[in-house]
C-alpha cells in the first residue's frame, strides 16, 4: 500500500482518498482535500499559511534534519518478492515509527522549554499594565520592582546608554575647561588693566621732568 503526500499541506493521502490533478505537462499533483486543491489552483504559497507543514518547517516547529525522515522518501526501484525481507521491513517500519515519535516528543519539549521565557515575559508585561488589580502583596511588590527596573532601562536607552553617559561626561569636562580658561582670561585682563593704571602716573612724572629740563 502506497501512502502519498499532499502536494500543498504534506498530509498523508491514503489509497482511494483525495484528488489528483494532472497538469498539461504530464506532472501529477495529489491533494488530500478540495481545500488544498483550490488553494493550489489559486497560486497560494503554502509557506505563508500556518496550518501547512511547509510553514511549520520553515519556522522551526517541525524536525527538518533527521535521519528518520529519509525513510519516508519514495523508492521506485522494483525488488523481487522475498518473504523474509518483507517481515524484516515491517518490523523495521514499526521500530522507525517508535524512534520518530520519541524524537518528535523530545523536539517538542525542547521547543516549549525555549518558549517558557517568552511566555513569562508576556505575562509580566500584562501584569505591569494593571498593577492596581493585583491583590497578592508579594506579587504586587515583585511586579512594581520589575516595572521600575524596566523604566530605568528605558530611560538609560533613551539617554544613549554607555556612549551617551561618556559623551555627557566629556561634555561636562569640556565645559569645565572652558570655564577655567575663561576665568584665566578674565584674570589676565584685570592684571593688564591694573598694570596700565599703575604705568599712567609714572608716564606723567616722566613728562613733567622732561618739561623742567
Amino acid at each position: 500500500m502506497r501512502i502519498d503526500k499532499c502536494y500543498f499541506c504534506s498530509c498523508n493521502v491514503y489509497p482511494g482518498r483525495g484528488t489528483a490533478f494532472v497538469r498539461n505537462d504530464a506532472k501529477t499533483f495529489r491533494f488530500c482535500s478540495s481545500k488544498c486543491n483550490k488553494l493550489f489552483k489559486a497560486k497560494k504559497n503554502p509557506r505563508k499559511l500556518k496550518w501547512t507543514k511547509a510553514y511549520r518547517m520553515a519556522h522551526g516547529k517541525e524536525m527538518t534534519n533527521d535521519a528518520v525522515l529519509e525513510f519516508e522518501q519514495k523508492r521506485n526501484i522494483p525488488t523481487r518478492y522475498n518473504r523474509d525481507l518483507m517481515v524484516k521491513t515491517l518490523q523495521a517500519m514499526k521500530k522507525v515509527d517508535q524512534i520518530k515519535k520519541a524524537r518528535q516528543e523530545r523536539f517538542f519539549n525542547a521547543r516549549m522549554e525555549r518558549s517558557k521565557g517568552q511566555k513569562r515575559q508576556s505575562i509580566e508585561n500584562e501584569l505591569m499594565t494593571d498593577v492596581d488589580l493585583i491583590t497578592n502583596p508579594k506579587v504586587k511588590a515583585f511586579i512594581l520592582k520589575k516595572k521600575k527596573a524596566k523604566e530605568e532601562l528605558k530611560r538609560h536607552r533613551q539617554s544613549g546608554g554607555e556612549r551617551g553617559l561618556a559623551a555627557r561626561k566629556a561634555k561636562g569636562i569640556h565645559a569645565k575647561l572652558d570655564l577655567e580658561s575663561a576665568s584665566d582670561d578674565d584674570v589676565m585682563d584685570v592684571n593688564s588693566s591694573e598694570d596700565e593704571m599703575e604705568a599712567e602716573p609714572v608716564k606723567e612724572v616722566v613728562k613733567a621732568v622732561a618739561k623742567v629740563k
